[in-house]
């Protein structure tokens, strides 16, 4: 039956559930928005409930997760350590565990727990965030571990609903001890909410900000105005995308919150700081350089010594004595390319790899390459063909050295990774907008599984390392930003036991 004079108690009690219902959504939006992966677990280790983030990092989907026990993405020896640490202690800030994926893949992860209990204080479980450490691992195996992050943003929005205000005030405690910085907009994209880390990074007070645009924020605070370039005055969605404001790089990720009408509910803003990976990234490249350095010159020396006894200077050598020093000075050569193939991407990483732009004919750049590379195909009994271009080409402006030496390196792969017998062809073609040089073989090829981790730093296909053991897995890496650095691209079509093509192309200027 309607209530059409409802008593001032009945119209509190409706909205308060307006505002849970709308709570409710509103933390279910942001459980499923949260980058990192988190799971609701049982007392006994049974996954109740888990986001979308843990689909990614483990590849099962959430209906492979939910119903089944942690010991499925994580070590039996590792979850029960989390269950037993967390049951006496409430908490586990942060531990570095190993996270198994669906194809049996090892991902380094920090885990970090908080107990839940019920209203009469019973144990019913407890959530569990992840944060994946395997980038880091890559980079720097000293790196600080990671920041547990993300654990108290989630509060049992199961509660009963005549504790709204109370659920509201939970929420609100999560959001402002978050270790990364939290913005919330509006449906008018207007700033609802600021949580302490956010105005630390961004040097506002939360009495400045509220129930303003970003545009009104940047017109008067400078740490806004990167922010209103990347997500606009209406914040569009961004992932992960890095910024500099002031002394700090942050990475900013966006995204809409909806409602159950499906209408623009407002947006929801991440910052997370990023300086100190970014200044550790700097250590380690200035290292490699610095090292690689050193190391050059005494290569270097062992270099001509060798020579001096293979040519006969110091007295005749045996037979046996000429094989060994000649094994010795092809390793002394292996390493002088792996330290200036390092060198390479050190100057790469750095952004000052391009540094002697001449007007070039490209044709006259691939013939000198091909020249290069003639006695090794030799060797190997490879016929090499060129294609000249159908008309002539213009100059364009380019780095001539580091053009030749990304032919030279697309021919000298095709060369080692096609069998005796085979055929290697390189082409240069143009038209109005661009020149493009292809280096085609009839080699091993490349399955497709691996295509897309080509041009990755050390990176090598499996059927190639068991083939041909030399090769520093820079070669594609340095060429890939030789070419992006002249606003061209380069690319690989490839069959695996038919062959490959590798192509690049630079755009011409008239």
């Amino acid at each position: 039956m309607e209530i059409t004079n409802p008593t001032p108690e009945q119209n509190k009690i409706a909205v308060l559930l307006d505002d849970l219902a709308s709570l409710e959504s509103y933390a279910r939006d942001l459980f499923s928005f949260l980058p990192l992966p988190v799971c609701l677990v049982s007392s006994i280790g049974i996954i109740l409930e888990t986001n979308p983030a843990l689909e990614k990092i483990s590849g099962y989907s959430i209906e492979e997760i939910i119903g089944n026990p942690l010991e499925k993405i994580l070590s039996k020896l590792d979850t029960k350590q989390l269950i037993k640490e967390t049951l006496e202690k409430g908490s586990v800030p942060s531990q570095e565990i190993i996270l198994t994926t669906k194809d049996k893949k090892k991902v380094y992860v920090s885990a970090s727990t908080l107990l839940r209990k019920n209203e009469q204080g019973e144990i019913i479980g407890f959530f569990i965030g992840l944060f994946e450490l395997t980038t880091i691992k890559e980079n720097e195996e000293e790196l600080r571990k990671s920041q547990s992050a993300l654990l108290n943003m989630l509060e049992d929005v199961e509660e009963e609903k005549r504790k709204a205000e109370e659920e509201e005030s939970r929420t609100s405690a999560v959001i402002t001890h978050l270790t990364d910085g939290l913005l919330v907009f509006d449906s008018q994209n207007n700033l609802s909410l600021i949580n302490p880390p956010a105005e630390k990074l961004l040097g506002i007070n939360s009495d400045q900000a509220y129930n303003k645009s970003l545009d009104e924020l940047a017109a008067f605070i400078d740490n806004f105005k990167p922010l209103l370039k990347v997500l606009g005055k209406n914040i569009k969605e961004v992932s992960r995308q890095e910024l500099v404001i002031g002394e700090l790089t942050i990475e900013v990720s966006s995204a809409s919150i909806g409602t159950s009408q499906k209408d623009h509910g407002g947006s929801l803003v991440i910052i997370h700081d990023i300086t100190r990976e970014k200044g550790i990234e700097r250590m380690k490249t200035e290292f490699v350089s610095i090292a690689a350095h050193q190391l050059r010159t005494p290569l270097s020396a062992v270099k001509w010594a060798l020579s001096l006894l293979m040519e006969g200077d110091v007295g005749e050598l045996s037979a046996e004595q000429k094989s060994f020093i000649s094994k010795s000075y092809d390793s002394n050569e292996r390493m002088i390319i792996l330290i200036n193939d390092l060198l390479d991407v050190a100057r790469i990483e750095e952004g000052r790899y391009l540094y002697k732009l001449v007007s070039a004919k490209l044709e006259n750049l691939a013939q000198a390459a091909i020249s290069a590379c003639r006695e090794i195909a030799a060797k190997r009994n490879i016929r090499l063909e060129y294609i000249k271009p159908e008309k002539e080409m213009p100059e364009i402006m380019i780095d001539g050295e580091k053009i030749t030496m990304t032919i030279q390196n697309l021919i000298e792969n095709a060369i080692k990774y096609t069998p005796p017998g085979g055929q290697v062809t390189v082409s240069v073609k143009y038209d109005t907008n661009k020149a493009t040089v292809s280096v085609k073989d009839n080699g091993v090829g490349v399955s497709q599984e691996q295509q897309n981790r080509l041009f990755t730093k050390f990176f090598r296909a499996s059927n190639v390392m068991r083939m041909e053991t030399d090769g520093t897995g820079l070669g594609l890496f340095i060429a890939k930003n030789i070419i992006e650095a002249h606003g061209g691209k380069i690319w690989c079509e490839s069959k695996e036991n038919e062959g490959s093509t590798f192509s690049f192309s630079l755009p011409i200027n008239h």
